[in-house]
């Protein structure tokens, strides 16, 4: 599938990455491998992203060289041949004409010239910029291209003296979003709020996790979407206090809450929100007064987001709103700073306020920079995602346990400050019981 990005986003960055790379330099980067799910069947192929960031390419059986400065072309694709009988079983390919054609590249080779050409690339390059140990079979070849130089030498072969990841450079492109890209985030937010209103509408007790899921998946499908960003977690109950259920096999039981955690992938870009809401429509005192703590502290997470604040700042706002509410509800007692150094919110509240979001849910970027965390930045895209998950066997009064709650949602920062790319989503206890009334 062609992407809906404009070509001339893939040419820039790839002459931002050559830039950052430098003369003398070259990157190699594979595209992700086929995996068998059983027998004659395969998974459905999804491309490696730092690969499509670069090139826009969804094929598999490919690898991109780039190298700076080459008078014969920077932008080297190997790819699969045109293949008559192959692309009548399997789908079309775009082939050496289609990589140069429609994909820019400066030349094209078969995949299977990769061994003969490859030495040629590497030689009299000073740096190599590759993710080893990533893929064991490809790392296996790298070294057997190099030392097929190396054996030139005494013909006056230079061979590369400096491998270098290419995760730092190419990572940090990939944190600032463009406007292009921002466009296909909305659009995947946008559909992954329509398939959580949809999920409220048609929830009732006695229907299945699983029924939830469907429902999820075919807003996710009809909008365009070949997959979901990541498994969907649809916990009813005391499934909504384990983090990365993925069952979603179990009934759903008149006065339970359900925890949804799904987002759609559009064009290679993610979306992520969670919502907590009553399978019965109504939330009872109990999962009310958890559930406004969790949306007090999301909101105060939310408004630490702006340029120049650090990505720590959402989490310590979350935590100091989450542990006075635990306070108040008698589920802690103590001293708010006392509390809060002991992490004693920790048994509730076990992971972090939110990570990077991009074209993968848990996005590449670092968070910290010498050893302090990193400042927020225009075109950053994270997640807030506070909960609580009080569980079955906890130390409180029974009337609060295996209640587990969640609310998350993609934040943009801006010059001004923040932007919240799935604010549709109901999330506030009035509207969710309002839409809930509703049918579709």
């Amino acid at each position: 599938m062609k992407s809906r990005l404009p070509a001339q986003e893939f040419t820039q960055r790839r002459k931002a990455l050559m830039n950052m790379m430098g003369e003398g330099a070259v990157a190699i980067l594979p595209a992700a491998e086929q995996h068998v799910r059983n027998r004659d069947s395969d998974y459905r192929y999804r491309q490696d992203s730092d690969f499509y960031y670069v090139s826009g390419f969804a094929e598999p059986e490919a690898v991109i060289c780039l190298i700076p400065g080459r008078p014969e072309g920077e932008y080297v694709l190997f790819c699969r041949p045109r293949d008559r009988m192959m692309e009548t079983w399997n789908g079309y390919r775009a082939g050496q004409e289609g990589a140069v054609r429609d994909l820019g590249a400066d030349q094209a080779f078969s995949i299977e010239e990769l061994d003969e050409h490859m030495p040629q690339l590497l030689a009299g390059r000073e740096r190599v910029y590759y993710a080893m140990g990533l893929k064991a079979a490809f790392d296996h070849r790298m070294m057997d291209w190099l030392n097929r130089v190396r054996a030139k030498s005494r013909s006056g072969v230079h061979a590369p003296g400096e491998f270098l990841m290419l995760d730092h450079l190419l990572h940090d492109l990939r944190l600032f979003k463009s406007t292009e890209e921002l466009k296909l985030m909305r659009k995947a937010a946008a559909i992954s709020v329509r398939a959580h209103e949809r999920a409220m509408r048609v929830c009732k007790p006695g229907l299945y996790e699983y029924e939830l899921e469907a429902e999820i998946m075919h807003e996710f499908m009809r909008s365009g979407c070949q997959a979901p960003a990541y498994n969907s977690i649809v916990g009813g109950g005391r499934n909504g206090c384990i983090l990365h259920y993925v069952d979603n096999r179990d009934v759903l039981r008149d006065g339970d809450l359900v925890l949804i955690d799904a987002g759609a992938e559009f064009d290679h870009y993610a979306a992520d929100i969670t919502r907590t809401f009553p399978v019965n429509g109504r939330y009872s005192a109990e999962q009310k007064a958890l559930y406004e703590v969790v949306l007090a502290a999301q909101a105060a997470a939310i408004d630490s987001v702006s340029p120049q604040a650090h990505w720590n700042d959402p989490h310590q706002a979350a935590l100091k709103v989450l542990t006075q509410g635990l306070m108040d509800l008698g589920l802690l007692q103590g001293s708010l700073d006392d509390l809060l150094a002991a992490e004693a919110y920790k048994p509730y509240y076990m992971h972090r306020t939110g990570h990077w979001l991009g074209m993968d849910v848990h996005d590449v970027g670092d968070y910290k920079v010498d050893e302090s965390w990193r400042l927020l930045e225009p075109g950053m895209v994270l997640t807030v995602e506070p909960g609580l998950y009080i569980a079955e066997d906890a130390d409180v009064d029974e009337r609060w346990r295996g209640i587990g709650i969640r609310i998350e949602d993609d934040v943009l920062v801006t010059r001004q400050g923040y932007e919240v790319l799935t604010q549709a989503a109901p999330k506030q206890v009035a509207d969710i019981e309002a839409l809930m009334r509703a049918t579709l």
